[in-house]
């Protein structure tokens, strides 16, 4: 029996797409144009009914309803100093420059996860020469499991491929790259984006009963 209903697995696939494009990619006027036409922050579904979660909805709502374009520059700055500078990013998106201790790319934890992905048989088409470890692409590979999950009659397996997709290489970290966007975030938008992503994490955890690996984190 599938840990989650077929209503809750709808929900997770269509929230991880959200949360891909939000986190992967910089943020444009269709995608802001697009989250206000669909009213994306009054039907996001509650994972969990914290009050991190209902912060989150509200900072996200708030923002959308007072957007106008002007505030597009703003926006990008602060997508661009959270993950990519100028500078040191304020909430660096890979996971390996948490996990190794002389704070890299592409380091051991990077390596684990390809070998987990040839495995699963997950590629990447990217644009840029980005390391798989982004947190905005573990939500892509998110949706892509959990809409076959979805459409599985044996999903056993694809439950399992998730499950430790996130508690072996995800969860480790993802908490604290959130806490920090959550911290340095100068906009609502990000800033209630960060709190419903730790949410939607907390959310899986409960639901698969996940006990997350605990690694020493150097950043």
């Amino acid at each position: 029996m599938s840990s989650l209903t077929e209503n809750e697995l709808l929900e997770y696939q269509g929230i991880a797409r959200i949360l891909h494009n939000v986190l992967f990619n910089d943020p444009t006027p269709e995608l802001i144009q697009g989250f206000i036409e669909h009213g994306v922050a009054q039907s996001w579904p509650e994972f969990t009914g914290s009050a991190r979660e209902s912060n989150g909805r509200e900072l996200l709502s708030d923002y959308l309803g007072q957007w106008t374009t002007d505030k597009q520059q703003a926006l990008k700055l602060d997508y661009a100093q959270l993950f990519y500078g100028p500078g040191e990013p304020n909430a660096v998106p890979w996971g390996s420059v948490y996990l190794s201790e002389r704070q890299l790319l592409n380091d051991k934890s990077t390596m684990a996860l390809m070998a987990f992905y040839q495995e699963q048989g997950i590629s990447f088409e990217l644009d840029s020469n980005q390391p798989v470890d982004h947190i905005g692409l573990f939500f892509a590979v998110l949706d892509q499991m959990l809409t076959q999950w979805a459409q599985t009659e044996d999903n056993e397996p694809l439950e399992r491929s998730c499950m430790i997709l996130l508690q072996q290489h995800l969860l480790p970290w993802s908490g604290r790259c959130l806490e920090l966007m959550t911290e340095h975030a100068r906009t609502d938008f990000y800033r209630g984006i960060a709190l419903l992503t730790q949410a939607y994490l907390e959310g899986l955890i409960q639901k698969l009963n996940l006990v997350p690996i605990t690694a020493r984190l150097y950043r």
